[in-house]
């Protein structure tokens, strides 16, 4: 279970002023903001932008084509199932339909709680043991529904697969 910031201007600005001197530095900028802060939300892009001499829709564009970057708070744990083709192959799909019925949670969203937040992922790279998952920072493969029962309790229980 990852800990978090609370989002902060000041500490927003730091972290770009860190890495606005790299090539190509908006992708190091947006993953240091969401490791910081979990998101990178709205009011990160005309920091960016000013920062880095782009516009606004330059910097949004680059957020919103990657799915990977969150522009709202994620759950108390994140669970990320894999939805590239092996995984598919493998009943990656009806899996995953399996985690958003156990969850209580759709793919793409946080629980009302703020339990768990649900996201694909496309392509964690073990496809010898697909189907696989990030569950809260740690890889899983060769999931079936019980994996999913066992993710479904640790969650229920407040603690994270490391604790489990």
């Amino acid at each position: 279970m990852a800990v978090y910031e609370d989002w902060s201007t000041e500490r927003a600005a730091q972290v770009i002023t860190q890495l606005k001197h790299l090539e190509g530095a908006t992708m190091p900028i947006f993953h240091a903001l969401q490791e910081t802060f979990g998101f990178v939300p709205d009011p990160a892009v005309p920091m960016i932008a000013d920062s880095l001499n782009l516009s606004r829709a330059e910097v949004y564009g680059v957020l919103t084509f990657y799915h990977d970057f969150r522009r709202e708070p994620p759950g108390r744990h994140v669970v990320k199932l894999c939805a590239a083709e092996a995984c598919q192959s493998v009943g990656g799909k009806a899996l995953a339909a399996y985690a958003q019925e156990k969850l209580d949670v759709e793919m793409g969203e946080t629980s009302a709680d703020d339990r768990v937040t649900l996201e694909p992922i496309y392509c964690l790279g073990l496809c010898a043991c697909a189907p696989a998952a990030l569950v809260d920072g740690q890889l899983m493969g060769r999931l079936d529904r019980d994996a999913i029962d066992e993710i479904a309790d640790c969650i229920a229980s407040g603690k994270s697969m490391g604790d489990a």
